[in-house]
């Protein structure tokens, strides 16, 4: 069963169409990324989720229900619908606790009743004992728990988490987001997470859809969506690629480079130029020649720590290629090195 499904979806602001056409469907239990850049329309397709914004046309499917068909829209108060904002948007004169349960009204059960449900809330976000501290007192990461849990609290068919991370440094917002992903697996809660992050979006969703041009260009697991995309724009999307120039001859792809294997199973192209789409992690180094290997130099380096990114120009063409090697490797600029391509290719 899709618990979440757009159809046909369109907005606009004044004259500025922002989405047009939009067709999603979330799995029951699952966390779908919306990828997009900044102002590509992810937080609009949010806020019509929670019904803070009306569809101009399409519909919006919440389990059984349709919840706006552009002609009637379903008020967010009765939407069973979750939300986390940007900076979670706690209340700062309210207590941890209170922030958690602000949602729970008396129709859900005792004063006891209420109370067990957000202390079971605060173990379930690893923040036993915290409920009787304000927010100024808490982490960014600790603030962003209490958000979830609130948003958890009226246990809604789907939470809508707009961006939750990005005010976090880089470690919290990969510890916290595995985190978050883990508490919404167990709860078996429909989500949808927004993010320009394209990280985030491969390690933490079941399925990425990417937003582009006010519609989803393409949905799929994050793996299928990184291995075969079904254009290079998607691809970019996703993670770093060279686009290389080539022919295909017999099924097998030529570039620069030298020969390589075609992706099986996919529409490849028919016998002709066409372009190549490797990932940096394709491309193995090599310090000295080597058969399947084309001659290169080391144009500059940018080093990570477990790993580093050179960008290199192939001798015989001027083709500039990214490279992702293993941080131990001890590449400088002007370096002359060989490079070859390891495993398949995605032709276009």
């Amino acid at each position: 069963m899709s618990v979440l499904e757009l159809s046909g979806v369109a907005k606009r602001f004044g004259g500025s169409v922002v989405l047009h056409d939009l067709d999603l469907t979330v799995a029951d239990g699952s966390i779908t990324a919306v990828l997009g850049a900044s102002g590509s329309g992810k937080t609009t397709l949010l806020r019509l989720l929670a019904g803070l914004e009306r569809a101009d046309v399409g519909t919006i499917r919440i389990g059984e229900r349709v919840v706006d068909d552009g002609r009637r829209s379903v008020p967010a108060s009765r939407r069973k619908v979750g939300y986390v904002p940007q900076d979670g948007a706690l209340f700062p004169h309210l207590r941890v606790a209170a922030n958690i349960g602000f949602g729970l009204t008396k129709d859900r059960g005792s004063t006891k009743e209420r109370e067990q449900r957000v202390g079971e809330l605060l173990e379930l976000v690893g923040l036993t004992g915290l409920g009787k501290r304000f927010p100024h007192q808490l982490s960014g990461g600790q603030q962003q728990r209490v958000a979830v849990a609130r948003a958890l609290a009226t246990d809604p068919e789907v939470v809508l988490l707009d961006e939750p991370f990005s005010s976090l440094d880089a470690t919290l917002r990969e510890s916290l987001g595995k985190d978050i992903a883990h508490i919404l697996g167990e709860t078996r809660t429909t989500s949808v997470l927004v993010t320009h992050d394209q990280d985030e979006a491969m390690s933490l969703a079941d399925q990425i859809a990417v937003l582009r041009d006010g519609q989803i260009a393409a949905s799929a697991s994050p793996r299928d969506l990184y291995q075969d995309p079904p254009d290079v724009m998607t691809a970019a999307a996703t993670g770093s690629l060279n686009v290389v120039a080539g022919r295909i001859s017999r099924g097998r792809g030529y570039c620069a480079i030298g020969a390589v294997k075609l992706r099986a199973g996919e529409a490849r192209p028919p016998d002709g130029p066409c372009k190549l789409l490797i990932r940096p992690e394709q491309l193995a180094v090599q310090l000295s020649a080597a058969k399947g290997t084309a001659r290169a130099t080391v144009d500059d380096v940018t080093f990570y720590g477990h790993d580093a990114v050179a960008r290199v120009t192939l001798t015989d063409t001027p083709e500039t290629v990214l490279v992702r090697v293993g941080g131990e490797l001890p590449l400088h600029t002007g370096q002359e090195v060989w490079v070859g391509v390891t495993g398949t290719a995605r032709a276009f």
